[in-house]
């Protein structure tokens, strides 16, 4: 940028950017109005064209991030959409300043880092990523420049670019066509283009371990090919070969996390961090890393450690009674749903049912409604932990009343099976779209529009989940009949072709 650039006639952004990346750009700007420091991210569009459906997408998705509200992540402060004179308009988000030294950084700088800071700096990022994954939010490029030491001795997590964008079409694709993401942060179901889940991130953790213990990226190459094929086949080589007094423990975890199929990865994030706390213990601060004296934050972690997962005695709450207006609520409700703030619109749907159901039977077309919408707000406010047990209920209850073919039955059956998806739980998700995908079949018939997504999403999650053949056989299958139905030209047909590609190499 050669002319200093202000975004809402509030955010001075310097000329240079900090930051580059395949979603766009990072710059040290200056707050005019609360006169601080902070960080502009602008975003690139896939292929350099404005995509409005895109930025619906991202607006959408940062109010997620937003609420992640974690010590370990920026706190986001703004999001908009602004008039870059260069391209257009372009979406930007601004975050919270994070100073300090970039993990790469610490490697290339240090030798034989302590096996004790590598655990702990692990288990700051496993407890980051297990908030972000409870909400439905997966990195997804996950690297040691993306980690950042803090002049506290804390580890800051940087750079959701990429979890904004979670169709595979899109957060694969920049405007040249390359591949998203840095190939040799890459876990083996991202580089084929599959359905990802929280393993996915798990597994670049493993990578960064890896390199912290061993001071040497794991899989590298001349060509993005070569590093491509190294992710996909080849197995991670145990960190004793280089460093013999790493213990036993933290290499077998470290061999897990890179294991090549999710399933055999650990569980979640919360597993990993818990298997390293054991390590942290003695964990000091890397010479010339830290400011010295005494810190706050120090004191407050103290604090906060000493403290024990013991629930505490349950405090009644005050009842207040009164009718309730449904369609009122409703109105509101759907109000707040059209304006994206699915958070407020949750909220008064729980409350209203919480109140209205001691009444009403469970099946009532009213608690019905209301249990439907409310679901519905959930999953498009991504807590999918909340909404699979209300789809599932409410598929079973209508299903008893109107048939197992009605069309809202098939519906909630898929949202509660991308539910599971979207929380990694892919065997069951797996489970749940293979049933629903011979009732769609014999409904609605094996060329709508829905029995074919239906398909694709299956393959796509076998992939995922490891199952190479099963998925190669679900796309081909897919793709004999999508050519003979609609040519070998038509959008459907050419992602799956894509996507058989990816996997054959």
């Amino acid at each position: 940028m050669a002319e200093q650039t202000v975004i809402d006639d509030r955010y001075e952004l310097e000329s240079m950017p900090i930051g580059e990346g395949g979603m766009g750009e990072v710059y040290r700007a200056h707050d005019r109005r609360l006169d601080r420091k902070v960080a502009v991210k602008l975003i690139r569009f896939p292929f350099g064209q404005h995509d409005e459906t895109l930025v619906k997408r991202f607006l959408h998705e940062s109010r997620i991030m937003a609420r992640l509200e974690h010590p370990g992540a920026p706190a986001i402060h703004d999001v908009g959409v602004f008039d870059d004179p260069r391209v257009g308009s372009r979406p930007f988000m601004v975050m919270q300043f994070v100073e300090g030294i970039s993990l790469d950084y610490i490697i290339d700088e240090h030798e034989d880092i302590p096996v004790s800071w590598v655990a702990s700096a692990a288990a700051q990022v496993a407890a980051v990523l297990a908030a972000a994954h409870k909400r439905g939010i997966f990195h997804r490029d996950l690297k040691p420049s993306n980690l950042m030491l803090c002049h506290d001795g804390t580890i800051k997590v940087l750079d959701f670019g990429l979890a904004m964008f979670h169709d595979p079409d899109v957060s694969r694709l920049t405007r040249t066509g390359t591949l998203l993401g840095t190939p040799s942060y890459m876990s083996p179901e991202q580089v084929q283009g599959a359905t990802l889940g929280p393993q996915s991130d798990l597994y670049t953790l493993g990578l960064v371990m890896h390199e912290l213990l061993t001071g040497q990226r794991l899989f590298d190459g001349r060509t993005e090919y070569e590093v491509f094929h190294r992710q996909v086949n080849e197995p991670a080589p145990s960190v004793r070969t280089t460093r013999p007094e790493v213990p036993e423990e933290i290499d077998r975890l470290v061999l897990r996390l890179l294991e090549k199929h999710p399933a055999d990865r650990p569980a979640d994030a919360v597993e990993v961090c818990r298997a390293l706390l054991p390590f942290t213990q003695g964990a000091g601060f890397l010479p010339g890393t830290v400011a010295e004296g005494s810190n706050p934050i120090h004191l407050y972690s103290a604090v906060v450690g000493s403290m024990t997962d013991t629930v505490g005695p349950t405090i009644p709450r005050k009842t207040r009674g009164g009718p309730v207006d449904l369609d009122q609520v409703r109105q509101v409700a759907v109000a707040f749903a059209h304006e994206a703030r699915y958070n407020q619109a949750a909220t008064l749907l729980e409350a209203v049912l919480s109140a209205v159901v001691p009444a009403l039977a469970p099946d009532d077309p009213q608690v019905l409604t209301l249990r439907g919408e409310l679901a519905e707000v959930l999953f498009k406010d991504s807590d999918y932990r909340k909404a699979a047990p209300i789809f599932a209920e409410l598929h079973q209850v209508l299903a008893h009343h109107r048939g197992p073919d009605d069309e809202q039955v098939l519906h909630y059956r898929h949202r509660e099976a991308t539910c599971h998806a979207l929380m990694g739980q892919t065997t069951e998700a797996l489970r749940l779209l293979r049933a629903l995908l011979a009732d769609q079949q014999a409904s609605y018939g094996p060329y709508d529009q829905r029995t074919l997504n239906l398909r694709r999403q299956i393959g796509l999650m076998e992939l995922g989940a490891g199952d190479t053949g099963g998925a190669r056989r679900t796309l081909l299958e897919l793709l004999d009949d999508l050519e003979q139905h609609y040519g070998p030209d038509h959008p459907d047909t050419v992602k799956v072709r894509e996507s058989l590609q990816r996997i054959s190499g």
